[in-house]
C-alpha cells in the first residue's frame, strides 16, 4: 500500500470514528501496518491540512486521533446551527430522541443497533439542541458515553418526569421505529418538532 492511499484510508477511519475517534496502535491493526507508519501518517496529515487551509483538522485529544473542525471559524458553524431552516428535526433524530426517552440510559452503538443505521449525527443535534445529555459511563470496553433525555426534553413537551411517557406498547420490537416514533409524538400533543421557542 503507497504512502498517500493510506494516509486517504486513515482519514476515512478517522471520520466514521467521530467524537470517539482512534488511537495509533488501532489504526495500525485494522490497516496491517506498523504503528510508526502510522503514526508518520498522521503527522504528515496534519501538516497537508494546514498547508491546503483545509476546513477541517487531525487532532490528538486524550491519546485518541480525531477529525475536528477548526476553532477560528466557529461563528460560521454557529449561524449553521441556529439557522431558522434547520430549526426542525430530521426523521433520523427523531427516531434517535425516541429511543433514548424510552430505552436511557444508552449508548451511540445500542442506537445505532436499534435505527440500523449511524446515528452520530443525530445524537449531536440532539446534544446542541439540549434535549438528551451526556449521563455517565457504561461498564463496558472502552467505556462508551451514556445517554439521556434532559429537562428541556420534560419542559418542552409539558411532562412532570419521564413516568408520563405514553407507554410504548410497539416499543418491544425495532421492526416499526418510524411508526412507534410517529406514535410518542403524537400522543406528546401532536406538537411540530421545531425549536424556534426552545432556550
Amino acid at each position: 500500500m503507497d504512502f498517500p492511499k493510506l494516509k486517504s484510508i486513515i482519514e476515512g477511519l478517522l471520520f466514521l470514528a467521530g467524537d470517539e475517534g482512534l488511537t495509533v496502535k488501532q489504526i495500525a491493526e485494522i490497516v496491517d501496518h506498523r504503528p510508526e507508519l502510522v503514526s508518520d501518517a498522521l503527522t504528515e496529515m496534519k501538516e497537508d491540512f494546514e498547508r491546503q487551509q483545509r476546513g477541517i483538522q487531525v487532532m490528538q485529544i486524550a491519546g485518541s486521533y480525531q477529525l475536528t473542525t477548526l476553532g477560528d471559524h466557529a461563528e460560521y458553524y454557529e449561524k449553521l446551527a441556529y439557522s431558522p431552516s434547520r430549526s426542525s428535526l430530521s426523521q433520523a433524530a427523531l427516531e434517535t430522541l425516541a429511543i433514548v426517552a424510552y430505552r436511557q440510559p444508552i449508548t451511540r452503538v445500542e442506537i445505532e443497533e436499534i435505527r440500523g443505521v449511524k446515528s452520530e449525527r443525530a445524537i449531536q443535534t440532539l446534544v446542541h439542541k439540549d434535549l438528551i445529555e451526556e449521563t455517565g459511563r457504561a461498564e463496558a470496553i472502552g467505556r462508551p458515553i451514556l445517554y439521556g433525555t434532559t429537562k428541556a426534553f420534560l419542559d418542552y413537551f409539558g411532562l412532570p418526569n419521564l413516568q408520563a411517557l405514553p407507554e410504548p406498547q410497539l416499543f418491544e420490537s425495532t421492526e416499526n421505529l418510524e411508526e412507534e416514533t410517529q406514535l410518542l409524538f403524537e400522543k406528546l400533543d401532536g406538537r411540530q418538532l421545531t425549536f424556534d421557542d426552545v432556550d
